[in-house]
């Protein structure tokens, strides 16, 4: 039960921590802003993270994602994982990674699993090993430690505790874990945008061992990476039959803000200008979408929002709407209500998408 501290409403879906209310962050962000910009701060210290990214003019640039950091001598980015020596950036590089990973029995709980190869045999027989789910082959997925926003419901928040940890891994160490029975990779975290250089360097290097075999290669993000890498995943996800999965958190720019601390903006460009691909591959779909509904944030009206972009791109889009499980920050919100759900659901089929769906039902309330 939190209370907003601009309206004075308390209820279960206020969450306590950021302390504002949905309704005076869209009417009311001139005050709402500020005090949503200093329950980041403090998730962010609370792991040693820049509180905001770092603008220092005599720094170093990072411009991998939409935080485009300048990092000052000693400093660090905001993603937490490049570090200013000198005036050279050290940390992770397209070799060396901030990551775990393993092998996931497919068909597993992936937010393209409804219609993606692994799940479905989409795209057989260039693309899957079946012509439905492929029982008996495995997803190595992979689980980046760093993030370039900082939800406050993060349901991996755990990863921050390994951001800032000298050890890396080699990206040959990766790409030699992929056996005979690994059909796909998909980097997930996290998130793969601030190691990018990395997962690109990992994926050729396993597709070159496949030597033409199957070995989709998918990435699940929250699309703040800069174009020129966003050019670089579309070419390897669309020769592989894998597909780039876009988390899209808000569509108002203020709730984006307030729930992740980073704008939406870039995310917005990616996905139109990775959906002008679209055509060239509709089958697996190259493409996915999904948005968890945050209770008390996230509503109809983001949904409606986001459904309607992405119906404006390609109607074929496929997109689904997750139910929310309390975490990190927000743990003293209520899982996502059914009715929530299926407001949303039909919410997103009015915008004009085709292909939507709830999934993590096992969740709702």
């Amino acid at each position: 039960m939190g209370t907003c501290l601009l309206c004075k409403t308390t209820s279960p879906f206020i969450a306590g921590e950021l302390s504002v209310c949905l309704r005076c962050i869209r009417e009311n962000p001139k005050d709402a802003m500020p005090l949503a910009r200093k329950a980041h701060a403090r998730s962010r210290a609370a792991f040693g993270l820049p509180e905001e990214p770092p603008n220092d003019h005599g720094g170093v640039s990072c411009n991998l994602c939409v935080n485009e950091c300048r990092i000052p001598e000693n400093g660090i980015g905001y993603c937490g994982v490049r570090r200013n020596v000198g005036g050279k950036l050290e940390g992770v590089s397209p070799g060396e990674g901030k990551l775990s990973w393993y092998h996931d029995p497919l068909p597993t709980n992936c937010v393209a699993d409804w219609v993606c190869p692994g799940g479905t045999g989409a795209g057989y027989p260039k693309f899957a090993h079946r012509p439905g789910p492929e029982a008996g082959y495995s997803n190595l997925a992979v689980f980046f430690h760093a993030c370039s926003f900082n939800c406050l419901y993060c349901q991996n928040w755990q990863y921050r505790r390994e951001t800032q940890k000298p050890a890396t891994i080699p990206a040959e160490a990766l790409a030699a874990d992929v056996d005979d029975r690994t059909s796909c990779i998909c980097y997930f975290g996290g998130d793969p945008a601030p190691q990018l250089p990395f997962s690109l360097k990992a994926s050729r290097l396993a597709l070159d061992r496949r030597k033409g075999g199957i070995l989709r290669i998918c990435w699940e993000t929250n699309g703040s990476m800069c174009e020129r890498l966003l050019d670089e995943m579309v070419e390897i996800a669309m020769a592989s039959g894998g597909c780039i999965k876009f988390d899209l958190k808000a569509w108002n720019e203020n709730v984006h803000v307030a729930l992740t601390g980073v704008t939406n903006e870039k995310t917005l460009e990616n996905l139109s200008r990775a959906a002008k691909e679209i055509g060239k591959r509709p089958v697996p779909p190259l493409l996915v979408a999904s948005t968890l509904l945050v209770p008390g944030y996230v509503d109809e009206e983001e949904v409606k929002g986001i459904a309607g972009f992405l119906a404006s791109l390609d109607p074929a889009i496929p997109y689904s709407l997750l139910a929310f499980h309390p975490h990190f920050y927000m743990s003293d919100l209520p899982r996502t209500p059914g009715d929530l759900a299926r407001e949303c659901l039909r919410a997103a089929r009015d915008a004009g998408l085709a292909n939507v769906r709830i999934g993590n039902v096992h969740l709702l309330t």
